[in-house]
Formats: C-alpha cells, structure tokens, sequence
C-alpha cells in the first residue's frame, strides 16, 4: 500500500470514528405502560447530560446543582422548557435527544417517582 492510500484510509477510519458518537446519554423510548422513576430513568440522563456544569459545585455559571433527587424534582419545569427551548436549550451545545426529553416528560406526568 502506498502512502497516499494509507493517508486515504486513514482519513476514512477517522471520519467513520469520530462521526459516529456523542456525549448524551440517551435512553430508549419510554414504554407507556412503564412508570417512570428518577433512579431508574431520570438520574442517568441528567448524570450525562446535566451534571458536567450543574454538579456540585457547578460549573460555567450554571446557577443551580441537580445532584440530587430533589433537585431535579423541584426544578423539573425549567429543566423541561429548557430542553426543549430551540432559542436556549440545554445542553447549551446541542439540543437532548428526543427520547430523554420525552422520558422526562412522562416522569412529570408519572408524578415524579424516585424510585
């Protein structure tokens, strides 16, 4: 093989590896006749999702954690508008997937189980 097709190849296994991934976490359509609980469901999607500036301590003035079960409870509203804001969303680097956004949607509807 010469060089120019190594550098081909390359750039091919480059763009196929990089393009494939992303740093949501998201989690497969929520089943209607599932109930949604925080420890279940809800945690892992605000864990991946949220918790890089929203931790504690926060980060990138966040102005408020969501480390706890409480606080993503109380906060449910904001969080559901923001993420499906189109002019501000959150993660402010590229909108959630529709399916986390939808099974926190039907954690609220569920009436907020933790567990």
């Amino acid at each position: 093989m010469n060089f120019k097709n190594f550098i081909y190849l390359f750039a091919i296994i480059l763009i196929f590896s990089c393009s494939g991934g992303t740093d949501d976490v998201s989690q497969p359509d929520p089943d209607p006749n599932t109930k949604i609980t925080y420890d279940a469901n809800v945690k892992n999607i605000i864990g991946g999702n949220c918790l890089q500036c929203h931790g504690n301590p926060t980060a990138n003035g966040a102005p408020f954690s969501l480390t706890t079960y409480t606080q993503v409870k109380d906060r449910v509203d904001i969080i559901l508008t923001r993420i499906n804001s189109s002019s501000s969303p959150m993660p402010p680097t590229g909108q959630m997937p529709f399916s986390n956004r939808d099974i926190i949607q039907k954690w609220k509807d569920d009436g907020l189980l933790e567990n």
